[in-house]
């Protein structure tokens, strides 16, 4: 009791202060105003630790950056163009199945390409303009242990956690968000089991400089060990053309091909992207990130809800990680706003099981559809080959169906919170 009445005692404690974290703090502060505290906790708070990564943010993702202030902050590279292609290794030819271009809707693209370093820097920022309390600490432990939704009459029985932190603070809050990743502390301390397994494969992520200009087209090539997809970056301050490519492998070949010499890795690199681009070369850190299939069994516990890595990690196939992880977002900080404009606490398990609701199918679908996809393609079966590709070639013959597939990827189908629909709370 000692401990709790000297915690500091605020609306939301966020674990983990990445890009969903620092959104959804963002969010609650615009939607709930000067009267509702929150506070973001990550020792690597602000630290630019994705230093040379980039990331596809869908159209519905974009809405969500562009409604709490912070797409204008940052420079963007729209993808204009979208080809897929099925090939062996070794073929010199790879010939397009499906193909997209154009706008969803006039002046706005699919997706578009963001730096992850200054879309991190932006979102700090703004959490500061906001009033919201950064914190570099992490969570280091939840009083009393929260029991998982349904185990018995306790789950209701408190008004807020206590966490203690890692500098030794104490905070009580009446929702703790658990935005601290795959391997999130505050889910293993919930109780929270993860269900998955791993793909046995590796991606390995870097940026690629290249000779002529990629006027905005994206290229994801199927091969018998995975996709390696070419995203095209904004020019540099040079004016030098860039791309940021994802390369599937297994994870044994990932692990020997980082680690070849710079020739070597030209080489493989090469073999792969093509010289359409003309010449290429490496010009990023080469980091290799292990593939699987993830997800928490349950997306709330007693007064904690995931969001982001800490709920789900799927095949980057589909390029849909990160835009689930802001999904879950905007699903959380409507639900949490609407909770508490009527004077409900956010933290109880009505509003708990909304988000939950809204948010668990849809992350399994994605899920079950990314698995699909990985197993389908990354194979050596000639019988498989055939058969996608003929129904992938159906698919772009078919303008309704290919835009549907297009919305559905951008985000935009479905029950869609109204941050993602480019509406403010």
């Amino acid at each position: 009791m000692e401990s709790e009445r000297a915690a500091e005692r605020i609306d939301v404690l966020i674990g983990g202060g990445g890009f969903a974290g620092l959104a959804l703090a963002i969010a609650l502060r615009q939607g709930l105003g000067p009267s509702f505290s929150v506070t973001v906790a990550d020792p690597a708070l602000g630290r630019a630790s994705d230093e040379g990564r980039a990331s596809a943010i869908v159209a519905a993702a974009r809405r969500l950056f562009e409604t709490i202030g912070v797409w204008h902050q940052i420079e963007t590279q729209p993808i204009l163009d979208m080809a897929v292609t099925d090939s062996r290794l070794h073929d010199t030819v790879r010939p397009t199945f499906l193909t997209f271009e154009g706008d969803l809707e006039p002046g706005q693209p699919f997706a578009h390409m963001i730096e992850n370093a200054p879309l991190l820097a932006a979102l700090v920022k703004q959490a500061k303009q906001e009033g919201v309390a950064l914190r570099r600490s992490a969570v280091a432990d939840i009083s009393p242990s929260p029991q998982r939704a349904g185990e018995g009459s306790v789950r209701g029985s408190s008004h807020a956690i206590t966490v203690t932190l890692a500098d030794g603070g104490a905070i009580s809050a009446r929702l703790l968000v658990a935005a601290d990743g795959a391997h999130s502390a505050i889910r293993e301390r919930a109780g929270i089991a993860c269900h998955g397994w791993s793909y046995g494969q590796s991606a390995i992520v870097t940026t690629v400089a290249h000779e002529r200009d990629h006027h905005g087209r994206a290229e994801e090539h199927f091969l018998p060990a995975g996709p390696f997809a070419i995203l095209p970056l904004k020019s540099n301050a040079a004016g030098g053309h860039r791309s940021s490519i994802v390369w599937t492998e297994e994870a044994q070949e990932a692990a020997r091909i980082v680690a070849l010499p710079e020739a070597g890795f030209h080489d493989e690199l090469e073999r792969r992207f093509g010289l359409a681009l003309g010449e290429i070369a490496a010009v990023g850190p080469r980091r290799v990130l292990p593939l699987g299939l993830w997800v928490a069994r349950e997306f709330i516990a007693h007064r904690i809800a995931l969001v982001g890595d800490a709920a789900h990690v799927i095949h980057p196939i589909a390029g849909q990680g990160l835009n689930m992880g802001l999904k879950d977002v905007a699903a959380l900080a409507e639900v949490t706003v609407d909770a508490a404009r009527l004077g409900l606490d956010p933290g109880s398990l009505a509003v708990l099981d909304r988000y939950q609701r809204w948010r668990r199918f849809d992350t399994m679908a994605m899920g079950v559809a990314t698995d699909g996809l990985n197993r389908l393609f990354s194979n050596q079966s000639d019988v498989l080959r055939l058969a996608r590709d003929v129904g992938i070639g159906v698919v772009d013959r078919l303008p309704a169906l290919k835009r549907f597939f297009i919305r559905e990827a951008a985000g935009l189908v479905g029950d869609v919170p109204k941050l993602l629909r480019g509406e403010a709370l």
